[in-house]
């Protein structure tokens, strides 16, 4: 797959690199220098190759890297605390929670194989390469995965807008933040399946936040950072 970027660069492990373009403009030594030393074949391309290449906010580095290796759900158990994304669909929202989640030192993300984001060049720009720092794991069916979870210990929490607000729960060791999607919010089945709801409350005349900065808020409250 490619993906792009300097901190994108420097976060992915040089063994899954492939390959690196970078332009002929280009004047950061520090990334040739990174390139030499880990024996990163790269080659030198016409910016407007390099744009051709890639529509996206480049800054004059390709990367053409293997394929993101999921996780899988066993090796998610060891952490106390997990997202699970309900059929997210925006790229930047996913990248934007997955830099939340490293930040914040939550340590595994599922999400779902169908109807679902998954990661590709826009999510590991926008994570600026923490797609390495966070397991993520594809799974077929949430309310399976749920059920999987309770049966290991954890207490799951539902993000809605009419739920008990987020700022006065008293939140298990050991615990699951379901986000929903942008539109929809969380599924029937899946709410039915949450042990609580919980809600940021509203002031202002907008009645909802963008996903990823619901996440935040949620993922830094219930992390007791």
């Amino acid at each position: 797959m490619l993906s792009y970027g300097k901190n994108v660069l420097f976060s992915t492990n040089p063994k899954l690199i492939n390959k690196v373009y970078i332009s002929n403009s280009f004047k950061d030594k520090k990334v040739i220098d990174y390139l030499e030393k880990n024996h990163i074949h790269y080659d030198i391309l016409p910016i407007e190759a390099i744009n051709k290449k890639c529509i996206g906010n480049h800054q004059g580095i390709l990367i053409l890297r293997d394929d993101y290796s999921y996780a899988s759900f066993d090796s998610l158990l060891d952490f106390d605390f997990l997202v699970i994304l309900d059929h997210l669909e925006d790229p930047h929202n996913f990248g934007a929670i997955i830099r939340t989640c490293e930040a914040a030192g939550v340590k595994g993300l599922i999400i779902p194989k169908d109807r679902s984001v998954s990661v590709n060049d826009t999510v590991i720009k926008t994570s600026v390469g923490t797609t390495e720092l966070v397991k993520i794991c594809k799974v077929t069916n949430i309310v399976d995965t749920i059920n999987k979870l309770k049966s290991n210990g954890y207490f799951i929490y539902g993000s809605v807008m009419d739920g008990n607000d987020y700022r006065d729960c008293d939140y298990a060791s050991k615990k699951v933040l379901i986000i929903g999607n942008e539109g929809k919010g969380i599924s029937p089945l899946v709410l039915k399946n949450c042990d609580e709801l919980v809600k940021i409350p509203m002031k202002g005349q907008v009645n909802s936040l963008n996903a990823s900065v619901a996440a935040a808020l949620l993922i830094y409250k219930m992390g007791d950072l």
